[in-house]
């Protein structure tokens, strides 16, 4: 038993810490754990008050949770809720036939209805989760008026003479069902707003799967069109570089595709850290990389691109413990707004060919 409190108390600090997120067998944990505590405190009263029906069940509910952590041990959380259910239920009723409905004993009929639906919702039931809590529901409010209308036509079977015990637990029995909805209410308040920062990470790393390129992580042709086609939009004035690595294919054949791809995702770097916030780069297709630079003369264009040039020239490539140089030849074309842009990019591929018949390794306006 003690394993199991030092395991509990382990995992609620790493909840605290966000090093974990709540499972099912901690939610679980949790429940029984309060639920023993509560049964426990109650078994000393009724033990000094001397009623002994209340004493004895008490005394019966501390064994049935202690058996239930068992239970969870093996994730049957679903005997373990209807265990719950069905002692919380049982408790009530004998509270309310032994000293009568005063000591509020029953609030912890309503306290188990929302509990009941955030529990069979969140954990794994496959089948009529909600059907079992809406029953549960329904049981819960038969059985806590029943409480209600036996107080009219029966008497207690045990008095007690000093009001202070009336006062006392029903406060007690208050507070302990308004702390298990608020505890409940907090723990769904945060599933939910985990499970929201899930989504959002799961989105953002789909969205950036569907919009960039796998190997050297520039923007795919399906983003750079959104790009272009905003670029197009909007009044600004806009620059297209069309860039080619030299002899792509001869470094393949000669080093294998592995010192291509060494190659392009360092070329990619080069490029990124020269356009930085002037525009997007695309990988447009195999060794070929589109750039948009926004609000940008072609003077300025040139000089970025001679820069991608040069750093690129200068760049010394690695893999397998053999090394290379290679170049880039670039194609600049600044939009005209009276074309589509499509002719754009065709002026900027047919720049980019001049360059590759007088050299390579150029830059061409």
């Amino acid at each position: 038993m003690n394993r199991y409190m030092k395991r509990f108390w382990g995992d609620a600090k790493n909840i605290l810490s966000g090093n974990i997120k709540i499972t099912n067998r901690l939610k679980f944990m949790a429940i029984i754990f309060s639920v023993t505590m509560v049964h426990l405190f109650l078994t000393i009263i009724f033990g000094c008050l001397q009623v002994i029906p209340l004493f004895l069940f008490n005394i019966f509910s501390v064994c049935t949770y202690v058996f239930c952590f068992f239970l969870v041990r093996k994730d049957l959380f679903l005997p373990v809720y209807y265990t719950t259910y069905l002692e919380i239920i049982l408790h009530s009723m004998i509270a309310a036939l032994c000293l009568g409905w005063q000591y509020g004993f029953a609030q912890y009929i309503i306290a188990i209805i929302p509990v009941g639906y955030y529990i069979c919702y969140t954990m794994n039931i496959k089948r009529h989760k909600m059907m079992i809590a809406t029953i549960s529901a329904f049981v819960a409010v038969f059985i806590f008026l029943s409480c209600k209308m036996l107080s009219f036509f029966w008497h207690p079977l045990y008095t007690i003479e000093n009001q202070f015990w009336e006062i006392g637990l029903y406060i007690f029995n208050s507070i302990c069902s308004f702390l298990f909805l608020i505890v409940f209410s907090l723990v769904f308040v945060f599933e939910i707003k985990l499970t929201n920062n899930q989504l959002k990470h799961q989105n953002a790393v789909l969205e950036q799967l569907a919009s960039t390129d796998p190997l050297t992580g520039l923007y795919n042709r399906r983003s750079m069109d959104v790009f272009l086609n905003q670029a197009m939009e909007s009044s600004s004035s806009f620059t297209l570089v069309m860039c080619d690595i030299d002899d792509f294919k001869k470094i393949n054949d000669t080093y294998g595709h592995d010192f291509g791809d060494v190659v392009l995702k360092g070329i990619a770097k080069i490029v990124t850290a020269q356009v930085k916030e002037h525009g997007y780069v695309c990988r447009w297709g195999g060794e070929e990389i589109l750039i948009l630079i926004n609000n940008a003369s072609l003077e300025a264009a040139y000089r970025i691109s001679e820069n991608i040039r040069r750093n690129v020239a200068n760049k010394v490539f690695e893999c397998n413990s053999k090394w290379i140089h290679c170049s880039m030849t670039l194609g600049i074309a600044a939009h005209n707004k009276k074309d589509t842009v499509e002719e754009t990019i065709t002026q900027a591929d047919y720049n980019l060919y001049r360059g590759k018949r007088t050299g390579k390794n150029t830059v061409v306006l």
